[in-house]
């Protein structure tokens, strides 16, 4: 195994889904004997490292690689996962738990999650909470008839929006998204409502844990550098847009591991090749990295009290 002050490439792991898409271009070739490919995950703990182990491996064996964005509480995890979504058709109305209902109920994370809009085709849309408050009762009963999709509030999107969804929040998201996804590393989802599709719903915990309100998070942009910005932060995870001309250094000794996501370009990374596409983390206590690639775009995630230091362009 080489060293882990270098940034580490994180193999992705195809999932299928019934609203995926059969061509992940200008990313990915579609991996033989699947069908639509909706999610493609790089952080869970199965996902292979270029250092030739699994990251949850990596995690058991340096757990320092963390540093302090480490949970205590699940210690043998990535706090993050990351994931690229391509859609063709809306994803089932759903909600997620937060930490407390989630440990209690399933022994994991809750999810609180962010979705960067990548590339957007009509109709090109997402929904985020209700257009005016609800009942409990009347979250399940439009769940059961579909009257739940007119109650939501359905927005346009296009590329470079960031939208925040909190643990709790009912959401879905529209057909002909590309989505960069950054959440809390949990897979527990409340289905409400799926379109006649024949999946589970989960009423009765999607009831419990849902806000019955109109979404009223907003993410404010704030430009740190002419080449970098901070799109959004909250207590789990911090998200940059970083569009450098050239060449991008990461100072040595970062106290948390960061993730990188390229979205355009390619080049190397610490003398390796990294194009579009692909995700590197970079681990806590780093040797300096330098990124050589002109006109690059990346998004960069964190769990930090503050914007990161040392990062110049």
């Amino acid at each position: 195994m080489t060293s882990v002050d270098r940034p580490i490439r994180l193999t992705p792991i195809f999932r299928e889904r019934v609203w995926g898409r059969e061509s992940l271009a200008p990313y990915f070739p579609k991996p033989p004997g699947k069908e639509r490919i909706g999610e493609v995950w790089f952080t869970f703990e199965e996902n292979l490292t270029s250092l030739g182990i699994s990251l949850g491996e990596l995690i058991e064996h340096e757990p320092g690689v963390l540093g302090t964005a480490a949970d205590p509480a699940h210690p043998g995890i990535c706090p993050l996962l990351v994931k690229l979504l391509f859609t063709t058709e809306r994803l089932s109305v759903q909600v997620h738990p937060d930490d407390e209902y989630a440990e209690r109920h399933h022994g994991g994370l809750g999810k609180t999650e962010a979705w960067y809009v990548v590339n957007a085709e009509p109709p090109a849309e997402v929904a985020v909470g209700f257009r005016e408050p609800i009942s409990a009762e009347k979250l399940r009963e439009s769940a059961r008839t579909g009257e739940i999709e007119e109650l939501l509030d359905w927005r346009q999107v296009k590329a470079g929006d960031l939208i925040y969804a909190p643990a709790g929040t009912v959401h879905a998201i529209g057909a002909g998204l590309t989505i960069c996804e950054i959440q809390e590393n949990s897979d527990i989802t409340y289905r409400l409502y799926d379109y006649g599709r024949p999946r589970e719903l989960h009423l009765e915990h999607g009831a419990a844990v849902s806000y019955l309100g109109p979404h009223s998070y907003h993410t404010k942009t704030i430009a740190l550098a002419p080449w970098r910005e901070q799109l959004m932060e909250s207590p789990y995870f911090r998200i940059e847009r970083l569009r450098p001309a050239g060449t991008l250094r990461i100072d040595a000794g970062q106290p948390f591991y960061s993730l990188l996501i390229c979205l355009r370009g390619s080049g190397s990374i610490a003398r390796e090749h990294f194009a579009a596409g692909e995700c590197w983390m970079v681990s806590a206590k780093n040797a300096a990295v330098v990124i050589e690639g002109e006109d690059s775009e990346w998004i960069l995630t964190y769990t930090a009290g503050r914007a990161m230091s040392g990062l110049n362009a």
